[in-house]
């Protein structure tokens, strides 16, 4: 009988709908929660409302993780089809939905939960190279996530802040450290650990307008490494001017490695802790 494999990943891998189509990959919703009120993560809310009420309110919303519930039911789903079925998890060091899926995934069966220790596109891309060695390759479902589990500290993701707002809003940095990076007109670089869970840290710390601070990441960033997986890299945003977008992807288009360069926009998770004004990009070394 020929194998069947499902790719599942958490909304937090800001894939678009058009590349989770292409690659059959099914997404998990985060929950986006105001008060009592709990929203699913792209499927009932989306990035523009969390903007929009923090605009008119003041308000931010807590994010809370995939329940085990939920994912036995997703999981249950496939499997009952005859699937088999990996998961990509959102970094396991800032939420719990790793932890859940795993718990899940015991109590279903056939069901194979790889802890990205990343997050949007990070974890994205780990999710495509699943669907693809699915896709094109025998492999077992259990030899595949093997083969993304060694892939996971090779995925590089981080991004540029243009201002600290939303970060100071939701407690994540102190007003002081907010007027002081506005006044001087600093923008942070936050860079994604992916052997430690996804555990966040503040890099280097720019200085000028965002257009000239992202194409001066963008090469700092590149430069970094000198083997890359050619298949594709990302840059990933929210309401960044699509200027800034072109000419970040023309800069990672001119090193001449990568076959394709998409971009994505975070998803509500991550603009509900980054804000507006966000930028990274993201792609896999060897």
């Amino acid at each position: 009988m020929t194998r069947k494999i499902k790719i599942t990943a958490d909304s937090t891998c800001d894939l678009s709908e058009e590349l989770c189509k292409r690659y059959d990959i099914d997404l998990a919703s985060l929950h986006i929660v105001y008060g009592s009120e709990s929203y699913d993560d792209r499927k009932d809310i989306f990035p523009e409302d969390i903007i929009k009420r923090y605009r008119e309110k003041k308000e931010l919303p807590k994010t809370a993780a995939v329940s085990v519930w939920e994912y036995t039911e997703l999981f249950k789903k496939y499997v009952s089809e005859g699937y088999e079925v990996i998961h990509i998890s959102l970094g396991s060091s800032i939420s719990s939905s790793h932890q859940n899926s795993v718990a899940a995934a015991a109590e279903v069966g056939n069901v194979y939960s790889v802890d990205s220790q990343n997050l949007s596109c990070g974890s994205g891309l780990l999710a495509l190279k699943a669907a693809s060695m699915a896709q094109e390759t025998e492999l077992s479902a259990a030899g595949i996530a093997d083969k993304v589990r060694e892939l996971v500290p090779k995925s590089r993701a981080s991004f540029v802040l243009d201002d600290l707002e939303f970060l100071n809003a939701g407690g994540r940095c102190s007003t002081l450290a907010m007027l002081g990076a506005n006044l001087l007109s600093i923008k942070p670089c936050i860079e994604v650990d992916s052997t430690n869970g996804a555990a966040m840290a503040v890099g280097r710390k720019y200085r000028g307008k965002l257009d000239k601070v992202v194409a001066q990441y963008t090469r700092e960033k590149l430069s970094q490494f000198s083997k890359f997986d050619p298949e594709r890299a990302f840059v990933v945003s929210r309401d960044v001017p699509q200027e800034i977008v072109n000419s970040t992807c023309e800069i990672v288009e001119s090193l001449g490695v990568f076959k394709e360069i998409c971009t994505a926009y975070a998803s509500c998770t991550i603009t509900s802790h980054c804000g507006p004004g966000t930028i990274g990009v993201m792609f896999l070394t060897k």
